[in-house]
């Protein structure tokens, strides 16, 4: 075995700060190939393989970079490829500092090895390969998922292989989720998203756009056309302030901005979309998303302004996003909060108030708590401001699925294999937790399959 590379993390190429906030072209340009053998050899082939600990979808991880320490991209796929079947959208956005590579050994020297960037390396491997069309047997049971972000084009990935048939209902004209209309082209391109769709159309997976189930089909129609129902919906109610002045003309939530943006093309140079953004723009909020709608904005224009009421310690963003976004030119008004937002007589935002904070004891999440600071109340002036501080379930889920049970936040109950107590239904992703990574929708979506092939299997004998 070849003695590993004990130098520091290589970087990846990427484009010039100054070039990129001109477009919104992919940011990241990954490793070239050597690189990407000079980072695999980095790996220490750990027997334990502590990183796996932290991987939601449990890749080899060990094994693939053994793959590419040989330039072998293609052992690296089939290895990959038996957990996860979207490694070029696993490679760009999930948040790997805090996952696999948190528990690498070689973050004791050197820093953790690059398992996000060689990942992407072998999804993008992936990419120039030609699809395999197959078709599921006409006669094999059938499973319905609703939702066609990271959670369901999992399952339906997993369920396709274990020779299921597989229908996937999607509200909006364009499949992908949370991937095709909340995440930036300049994070995660288009055209990436719909290739790894490609893949499962060319395995025989049917997908229905501009299907809403609870309107354009009810759960008994599903109930009596399928054998087992994933529910995987995200969650695209955005939360807000609470505060004055949030109904005033240029306060929007991250979800719409984001959405305009994405599916409507806003971000080409052509387009006639009609997308407002300010001069100066505030942000409210300091997770991926927030991070995502501050960067867009710096691409329309504005001069923007992250407001968060903790302090950088307690930043929820994946580092590499936070630091592009001061590359950028994004400002950071951290320990801040907004307590009111004001208008002019035209019913337009035109200031914020905030008030300083200080951290006190930590709270449930584990980060410590922001406490108001008496006295320290300040205006910005804003003519726009985003409101980025998560999303919950929309409410038609409720009434489309009434049989199950719900969370006071509005989620879906389901147990740690995403069983909700109702026979043959399985939810998943953020209409069961919330917000969350897109990684751990992914895992959600493995685990119901696994739990949907295993149930359909026990009723067929």
């Amino acid at each position: 075995m070849a003695k590993a590379n004990m130098k520091g993390r290589n970087a990846p190429r990427v484009q010039d700060a100054k070039e990129r906030i001109r477009n919104f072209d992919e940011v990241s340009h990954g490793f070239d190939d050597a690189t990407m053998v000079e980072e695999a050899n980095r790996c220490l082939n750990c027997k334990n393989a502590p990183c796996m600990g932290g991987c939601p979808v449990g890749i080899h991880i060990p094994e693939f970079i053994s793959c590419l320490k040989e330039g072998d991209k293609e052992g690296a796929s089939e290895v990959i490829a038996r957990s996860t079947k979207l490694p070029a959208i696993c490679g760009r956005v999930c948040p790997q500092e805090r996952q696999c590579e948190k528990y690498c050994v070689r973050n004791r020297a050197g820093g953790a090895v690059a398992i996000g960037q060689l990942e992407r390396c072998v999804g993008d491997y992936n990419l120039t390969k030609e699809n395999v069309k197959s078709a599921p047997d006409p006669s094999a049971p059938a499973v319905a998922i609703v939702g066609s972000g990271p959670a369901g084009l999992t399952c339906a990935a997993d369920c396709l292989s274990a020779g299921l048939r597989v229908t996937i209902f999607e509200a909006f004209h364009k499949a992908g989720g949370v991937l095709t209309y909340g995440i930036p082209e300049f994070r995660l391109p288009k055209a990436i998203v719909d290739k790894e769709i490609s893949k499962l159309l060319d395995m025989g997976c049917e997908i229905k756009l501009n299907s809403v189930v609870g309107r354009s089909e009810t759960i008994d129609e599903l109930k009596r056309d399928y054998d087992a129902i994933f529910i995987s919906s995200g969650a695209g109610l955005p939360q807000f302030l609470h505060i004055e002045g949030e109904n005033l003309n240029g306060v929007m939530s991250a979800n719409e901005f984001l959405t305009r943006v994405n599916l409507m093309k806003a971000y080409k140079k052509d387009s006639a979309t009609p997308i407002y953004c300010g001069q100066n723009v505030v942000v409210v909020g300091a997770g991926n998303v927030a991070m995502d709608a501050a960067r867009t904005a710096k691409r329309l224009g504005g001069d923007v302004t992250i407001v968060y009421r903790r302090s950088r310690d307690e930043i929820p963003a994946r580092a590499e996003e936070v630091e592009h976004a001061e590359e950028e030119g994004v400002k950071f008004m951290l320990l801040t909060n907004p307590v009111s937002i004001g208008g002019d007589e035209t019913g337009m935002v035109n200031r914020m108030t905030c008030i300083k904070m200080e951290l006190g004891e930590p709270d449930a999440s584990g980060r410590r708590r922001p406490i108001p600071v008496e006295g320290s109340e300040f205006d910005i002036a804003t003519d726009h401001v985003i409101v980025a501080l998560g999303t919950s379930p929309n409410p038609l889920i409720k009434k489309a699925f009434p049989m199950l049970s719900f969370n006071p936040r509005g989620t879906i109950v389901a147990d740690e294999n995403m069983f909700t107590g109702v026979e043959g239904i399985w939810a998943g992703g953020d209409v069961v937790t919330g917000s969350a990574t897109v990684i751990s929708a992914m895992g959600a979506g493995r685990k119901a399959a696994a739990q949907i092939i295993k149930y359909i299997g026990e009723k067929k004998k």
